[in-house]
């Protein structure tokens, strides 16, 4: 009988053997040149982080994998890595992809960096996410309900304005300039796009008109909150909604993009950014959340920080994201793999090292 053991040993500080995965597969249709969340930045991404990190000293191996799971599997034994640095993303639609390969690294015995499968399986079903803080006391936008089909519009009683969108997705998809609806018919022909388009229950919540801030968070057993980002939309014409849309994040091109901007360091009262990162640290956690990811917060009418997301394992980009967070607080880019990198070896208190694939 194998034994079980805590997972993985520490290797702080010595060069390690890392295998970068990445999701390869380019049959995701015809991509616009001017969209940043495509495939030729991805690409982009993934060797800067191999170059942070070999920089740190670490020998660095990028393993794609697009379809070919088995022989994924088959060079990930042949290369026995000490510790995968995850950077699988979904590409495709109401994909769940994200925590299936997750759960084969772990399956395999290998020490993976970032979220467990179950986290990021639970943050891409964005309404069990939320009813999860919710009982856990975290405060989240009024109203919070799933959408399944046309005919459960009638019963929602959620006053507006309203924010729509699918249920599964993330990185902004499937929010544009009509995801803020202010009737019943706008909402019903909302969840109706959201069915034909995504395949998916949609998600609607009450619309917070307050301040939006990006909560950074590094670490394992003790975690550490970055210095707070807040989103900026006072530029943005008033025809066009101020929520961080597929275009604001991605489309160069577009005039959300071009005129929705980052703050980083917020400027905050002391009092209220500690109740931010206090709500988003409980955030994390509820969700099982480990090594670095980002909580997105909006406070309401009465100034309360609600909870809109919780994104494990973001964007990893030098001076974006996380990691403009991390710049401002001191943490250049290579050292802010290598506390992820020890988070992945430190290992969470309950996930137990016994290899099964």
């Amino acid at each position: 009988m194998a034994t079980l053991r805590r997972t993985h040993p520490k290797r702080r500080g010595k060069p390690l053997h890392v295998a970068l995965i990445y999701n390869a597969d380019t049959d995701v249709g015809p991509e616009a040149p001017q969209d940043r969340g495509g495939t030729a930045d991805l690409r982009h991404m993934v060797h800067a982080q191999a170059r942070a990190l070999r920089r740190l000293g670490h020998k660095v191996t990028i393993v794609p994998l697009a379809r070919g799971l088995s022989a994924f599997q088959r060079r990930l034994r042949r290369l026995a890595p000490q510790v995968v640095f995850n950077q699988y993303d979904d590409v495709q639609h109401g994909a769940l992809y994200e925590m299936r390969v997750a759960a084969i690294v772990r399956m395999m015995g290998f020490p993976m960096t970032g979220s467990s499968a179950l986290a990021l399986g639970l943050t891409r079903y964005k309404h069990m996410s939320a009813s999860l803080l919710q009982g856990a006391g975290i405060p989240i936008p009024p109203f919070t309900k799933l959408i399944e089909k046309i005919s459960d519009v009638k019963r929602y009683r959620g006053k507006p304005p309203l924010i729509v969108q699918p249920s599964q997705e993330h990185a902004g998809v499937g929010l544009d300039r009509t995801s803020i609806v202010d009737s019943k018919k706008a909402l019903r022909q909302k969840v109706a796009a959201i069915l034909a388009s995504y395949n998916q229950p949609a998600l609607v919540q009450r619309f917070l008109t307050g301040r939006e801030f990006n909560v950074g968070i590094v670490g394992g057993r003790r975690l550490r909150v970055l210095p707070l980002a807040e989103v900026d939309y006072t530029e943005l014409p008033s025809n066009i909604p101020p929520i961080m849309s597929y275009a604001a994040k991605w489309i160069e091109t577009s005039v959300e993009y071009q005129r929705t901007s980052v703050q980083c360091p917020a400027t905050v009262p002391a009092d209220l950014a500690r109740q931010i990162g206090t709500t988003a640290l409980r955030a994390f956690r509820a969700v099982g959340g480990w090594g670095y990811g980002r909580v997105d917060v909006r406070l309401d009418d009465a100034g309360v920080p609600r909870v809109l997301e919780v994104n494990c394992n973001p964007w990893l980009e030098p001076w974006v994201g996380i990691a403009r967070s991390d710049r401002t607080a001191g943490i250049e880019f290579p050292q802010l793999l290598q506390l992820i990198l020890n988070a992945a070896l430190e290992g969470h208190p309950y996930d137990m090292n016994v290899p099964m694939a």
